[in-house]
């Protein structure tokens, strides 16, 4: 029983989790720095987000594996359906479980977040949560799965940043503010980052299998610039943000975060043997979520 549990707590890649947080995070913080916040959407608000990114994860798994674009060559951590530790058909037991559970917790967090507004706008909550467990499965699995056309960093930039702030946001508050676009873009912009160093890290592998990410498709010399402007305007847009809202210096806490930031840059540019650029991706990923939560503390001390 506790193989079991160690396996499907390996298939549901935790490290990941962090990352996907950042967004509901940084909504709540902003709702909650504009005196509106609820402690109902906030708690479902996580669980969708763990719910759909663990699902994301075993989709991936899933069709990857079927795909053949996880074997022996692959670097990074060992995926559970390519190694034989479950069978095709748990997993896809397991994703069914997922969608499910993405599905309840996403009424349960339209239903608190959206109760006192018009039903068209939870009407269309409900199919943005049905696109975005869509996007969660159809990244590899299925037949033309975006993640193999180089779309991948598209879908991550408005999931993980627009969708995920603006929308959690929204859910606290029932208003729109457009300048939240911005904080938004730079979750969305960093994600993109972690997506792209996953990709510069697979490229020789992904190239043979006929995965065609954006890495493959521009090589890696240009991957590696364009995560330099994914960095660059990530910080550029949360400093005019800031400076737009500014009350205090403390909405300037996230600047303790760029250092990491540019680290990490700075070992992407210089990199030569992909494998090298896997811990950065845990760091990355942690330095999103750090810089969301500093940059929330920031608008609400």
């Amino acid at each position: 029983m506790a193989a079991t549990i160690k396996i499907w707590l390996h298939a549901f890649r935790l490290r990941t989790l962090p990352l996907a947080l950042s967004s509901t995070f940084l909504g709540s913080f902003i709702a909650f720095s504009h005196d509106k916040f609820s402690w109902e959407v906030g708690v479902f608000a996580i669980l969708t987000t763990l719910f759909l990114q663990i699902l994301s994860n075993l989709a991936n798994d899933y069709g990857d594996a079927r795909k053949g674009t996880d074997n022996e060559e692959r670097i990074g951590p060992q995926r559970v359906t390519q190694s034989g530790m479950v069978t095709m058909k748990a997993i896809k037991q397991m994703i069914a479980v997922f969608v499910t559970l993405s599905l309840i917790s996403g009424l349960a967090l339209i239903y608190f977040g959206l109760k006192q507004l018009p039903f068209y706008i939870a009407v269309l909550f409900f199919v943005l949560g049905i696109s975005a467990i869509y996007a969660a499965v159809k990244y590899t699995m299925g037949k033309n799965p975006y993640g193999y056309i180089g779309l991948g960093d598209v879908f991550v930039f408005i999931y993980f940043g627009l969708v995920g702030v603006c929308g959690t946001y929204f859910l606290h508050t029932g208003t729109v503010d457009p300048w939240i676009i911005l904080p938004a873009s730079t979750i969305g912009l960093l994600s993109s980052g972690v997506l792209n160093l996953n990709n510069l890290r697979d490229i020789e592998n992904d190239s043979k299998c006929g995965k065609k990410t954006l890495v493959v498709r521009i090589g890696s010399k240009l991957a590696k610039f364009y995560h330099l402007t994914l960095v660059l305007f990530a910080v550029i847009f949360s400093v005019v943000y800031t400076l737009i809202s500014y009350k205090s210096f403390w909405q300037f806490l996230f600047v303790l975060t760029l250092p990491f930031l540019f680290s990490n840059v700075k070992t992407v540019l210089q990199n030569k043997v992909p494998v090298e650029l896997d811990p950065e991706l845990k760091k990355l990923a942690l330095t999103t979520c750090a810089f969301a939560i500093a940059f929330g503390v920031g608008l609400v001390l």
